[in-house]
Protein backbone atom coordinates (compact mmCIF):
# COMPACT_ATOMS: atom_id res chain seq x y z
CA UNK A 1 0.00 0.00 0.00
CA UNK A 2 1.45 3.15 -1.06
CA UNK A 3 1.16 6.92 0.84
CA UNK A 4 -1.64 7.78 -2.49
CA UNK A 5 -3.37 4.54 -1.36
CA UNK A 6 -3.89 5.91 2.25
CA UNK A 7 -4.52 9.28 1.21
CA UNK A 8 -7.30 8.26 -1.62
CA UNK A 9 -9.54 5.63 1.11
CA UNK A 10 -12.86 7.07 2.30
CA UNK A 11 -12.95 8.07 5.56
CA UNK A 12 -15.41 9.67 7.98
CA UNK A 13 -15.31 13.32 9.05
CA UNK A 14 -13.17 13.78 12.55
CA UNK A 15 -10.63 16.28 14.38
CA UNK A 16 -7.98 15.93 11.87
CA UNK A 17 -10.19 17.26 8.93
CA UNK A 18 -11.25 20.59 10.94
CA UNK A 19 -7.03 20.96 11.44
CA UNK A 20 -6.38 19.69 7.94
CA UNK A 21 -9.18 22.49 6.92
CA UNK A 22 -7.62 25.15 9.46
CA UNK A 23 -4.12 24.49 7.63
CA UNK A 24 -5.27 24.42 4.49
CA UNK A 25 -7.65 27.93 4.78
CA UNK A 26 -4.61 29.75 6.43
CA UNK A 27 -2.26 29.15 3.51
CA UNK A 28 -5.01 29.96 1.28
CA UNK A 29 -5.32 33.41 2.55
CA UNK A 30 -1.60 33.82 3.42
CA UNK A 31 -0.99 33.17 -0.67
CA UNK A 32 -3.60 36.02 -1.21
CA UNK A 33 -1.95 38.31 0.71
CA UNK A 34 1.22 37.76 -1.06
CA UNK A 35 0.13 37.55 -4.73
CA UNK A 36 -3.36 39.21 -4.33
CA UNK A 37 -5.33 36.77 -6.90
CA UNK A 38 -5.51 33.11 -7.33
CA UNK A 39 -7.49 30.44 -8.84
CA UNK A 40 -7.75 27.05 -7.37
CA UNK A 41 -5.56 25.76 -9.64
CA UNK A 42 -2.86 28.32 -9.09
CA UNK A 43 -3.60 27.69 -5.23
CA UNK A 44 -2.60 23.64 -5.35
CA UNK A 45 0.35 24.01 -7.64
CA UNK A 46 1.68 26.55 -5.04
CA UNK A 47 0.54 24.95 -2.14
CA UNK A 48 0.54 21.37 -3.05
CA UNK A 49 -3.10 20.48 -2.48
CA UNK A 50 -5.24 19.36 -4.66
CA UNK A 51 -6.90 21.68 -6.67
CA UNK A 52 -10.65 20.56 -5.42
CA UNK A 53 -9.63 20.98 -2.07
CA UNK A 54 -8.77 24.48 -2.63
CA UNK A 55 -11.72 25.48 -4.72
CA UNK A 56 -13.79 23.81 -1.58
CA UNK A 57 -11.42 25.95 0.94
CA UNK A 58 -11.87 28.96 -1.01
CA UNK A 59 -15.87 29.20 -1.46
CA UNK A 60 -15.49 28.28 2.47
CA UNK A 61 -13.60 31.26 2.80
CA UNK A 62 -16.08 33.63 0.23
CA UNK A 63 -18.71 32.15 2.22
CA UNK A 64 -17.50 33.46 5.47
CA UNK A 65 -16.36 36.72 3.77
CA UNK A 66 -12.74 36.30 3.93
CA UNK A 67 -12.59 36.47 0.37
CA UNK A 68 -14.03 37.38 -2.53
CA UNK A 69 -14.45 36.57 -6.28
CA UNK A 70 -11.49 39.07 -8.00
CA UNK A 71 -12.75 40.64 -11.66
CA UNK A 72 -12.26 38.16 -14.85
CA UNK A 73 -12.94 37.92 -17.99
CA UNK A 74 -15.43 34.33 -18.35
CA UNK A 75 -14.18 31.46 -19.00
CA UNK A 76 -13.87 28.57 -16.50
CA UNK A 77 -11.06 30.35 -13.99
CA UNK A 78 -12.40 31.67 -11.36
CA UNK A 79 -9.92 34.20 -9.20
CA UNK A 80 -10.29 34.88 -5.86
CA UNK A 81 -9.05 37.90 -3.57
CA UNK A 82 -9.23 39.28 0.07
CA UNK A 83 -11.94 40.66 0.60
CA UNK A 84 -12.13 44.60 0.89
CA UNK A 85 -14.34 44.17 3.98
CA UNK A 86 -12.72 41.09 5.59
CA UNK A 87 -11.68 41.22 9.23
CA UNK A 88 -8.75 39.43 8.39
CA UNK A 89 -6.77 41.66 5.26
CA UNK A 90 -3.68 42.50 5.53
CA UNK A 91 -4.10 45.72 6.49
CA UNK A 92 -6.06 44.80 9.59
CA UNK A 93 -3.87 42.29 10.71
CA UNK A 94 -1.01 42.72 12.94
CA UNK A 95 2.30 43.07 11.12
CA UNK A 96 3.47 40.66 13.83
CA UNK A 97 0.92 38.02 12.99
CA UNK A 98 1.44 37.44 9.04
CA UNK A 99 -0.54 34.40 9.85
CA UNK A 100 -3.96 36.09 10.36
CA UNK A 101 -4.20 35.33 13.83
CA UNK A 102 -7.79 36.43 14.22
CA UNK A 103 -9.05 33.97 12.06
CA UNK A 104 -6.42 31.41 13.59
CA UNK A 105 -7.36 31.65 17.18
CA UNK A 106 -11.09 31.44 15.91
CA UNK A 107 -10.71 28.61 14.17
CA UNK A 108 -8.71 27.28 17.39
CA UNK A 109 -11.84 27.93 19.88
CA UNK A 110 -14.24 26.40 17.17
CA UNK A 111 -12.19 22.94 17.36
CA UNK A 112 -11.89 23.06 21.11
CA UNK A 113 -15.83 23.88 21.72
CA UNK A 114 -16.24 21.50 19.15
CA UNK A 115 -13.89 18.70 20.91
CA UNK A 116 -15.55 19.44 24.90
CA UNK A 117 -19.44 18.94 22.81
CA UNK A 118 -18.23 15.43 21.12
CA UNK A 119 -15.84 14.13 23.46
CA UNK A 120 -17.99 11.64 24.77
CA UNK A 121 -18.33 10.53 20.51
CA UNK A 122 -14.63 9.91 20.78
CA UNK A 123 -12.82 6.38 20.81
CA UNK A 124 -12.40 5.34 24.87
CA UNK A 125 -8.91 5.70 24.55
CA UNK A 126 -9.09 9.55 23.52
CA UNK A 127 -11.73 10.86 25.53
CA UNK A 128 -9.40 12.74 27.45
CA UNK A 129 -7.04 16.11 26.89
CA UNK A 130 -3.97 17.46 28.02
CA UNK A 131 -5.20 20.73 28.72
CA UNK A 132 -3.56 22.83 31.23
CA UNK A 133 -2.49 26.59 31.31
CA UNK A 134 0.05 28.29 33.92
CA UNK A 135 1.43 31.74 34.34
CA UNK A 136 5.46 32.21 34.91
CA UNK A 137 7.17 35.37 35.86
CA UNK A 138 9.29 35.46 32.43
CA UNK A 139 11.42 38.02 30.63
CA UNK A 140 11.18 38.46 27.32
CA UNK A 141 14.00 36.56 26.93
CA UNK A 142 13.10 33.66 28.58
CA UNK A 143 9.48 33.83 26.86
CA UNK A 144 11.19 33.34 23.29
CA UNK A 145 13.12 30.56 25.22
CA UNK A 146 9.97 28.53 26.72
CA UNK A 147 8.75 28.64 22.63
CA UNK A 148 11.67 27.28 21.35
CA UNK A 149 11.43 24.71 23.79
CA UNK A 150 8.28 23.86 22.28
CA UNK A 151 9.22 23.74 19.26
CA UNK A 152 11.91 21.68 19.72
CA UNK A 153 9.70 19.14 21.56
CA UNK A 154 7.50 18.80 18.69
CA UNK A 155 9.88 18.85 16.09
CA UNK A 156 10.05 15.08 16.15
CA UNK A 157 6.75 14.58 14.81
CA UNK A 158 6.70 17.55 11.96
CA UNK A 159 7.08 15.39 8.76
CA UNK A 160 3.99 13.02 10.29
CA UNK A 161 1.43 15.73 8.17
CA UNK A 162 3.16 15.02 5.03
CA UNK A 163 4.45 11.71 5.35
CA UNK A 164 1.58 9.34 6.45
CA UNK A 165 3.37 5.97 6.07
CA UNK A 166 5.11 7.80 9.17
CA UNK A 167 2.51 7.79 11.80
CA UNK A 168 2.05 5.27 14.00
CA UNK A 169 -1.16 3.14 13.17
CA UNK A 170 -2.93 4.47 16.57
CA UNK A 171 -1.79 7.89 15.78
CA UNK A 172 -4.45 10.39 15.39
CA UNK A 173 -4.27 14.62 15.16
CA UNK A 174 -4.19 16.04 17.86
CA UNK A 175 -4.22 20.40 18.06
CA UNK A 176 -1.72 21.53 19.95
CA UNK A 177 -2.21 25.19 20.77
CA UNK A 178 0.93 27.07 22.39
CA UNK A 179 0.05 31.13 23.22
CA UNK A 180 2.73 32.55 24.76
CA UNK A 181 1.90 36.40 26.10
CA UNK A 182 2.22 38.39 28.81
CA UNK A 183 -0.31 39.42 30.58
CA UNK A 184 -1.48 43.35 31.06
CA UNK A 185 -2.82 44.25 34.21
CA UNK A 186 -6.30 45.36 34.38
CA UNK A 187 -7.12 49.38 34.88
CA UNK A 188 -4.89 52.03 35.54
CA UNK A 189 -1.36 51.70 36.71
CA UNK A 190 -2.10 53.33 39.84
CA UNK A 191 -4.83 50.81 40.68
CA UNK A 192 -2.99 47.83 39.81
CA UNK A 193 0.28 49.51 42.65
CA UNK A 194 -2.14 50.31 44.90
Amino acid sequence: MTENDLNSRPRTRGAGDELRAHEVRTALLDLLAEVGTVTATEAAAELGYSSGLCSFHLRQLARHGHIEEAPHRGGRARPWRLSRHSPTTPATVAPAEGKFGDLARGLEDESWQRWLARRDQAPAEWRHDEAFSAVAYLTPEEMSRVADVIRRALAPYGDREQRPLARPADARPVALITRLFPLLPHGTDEEDQG
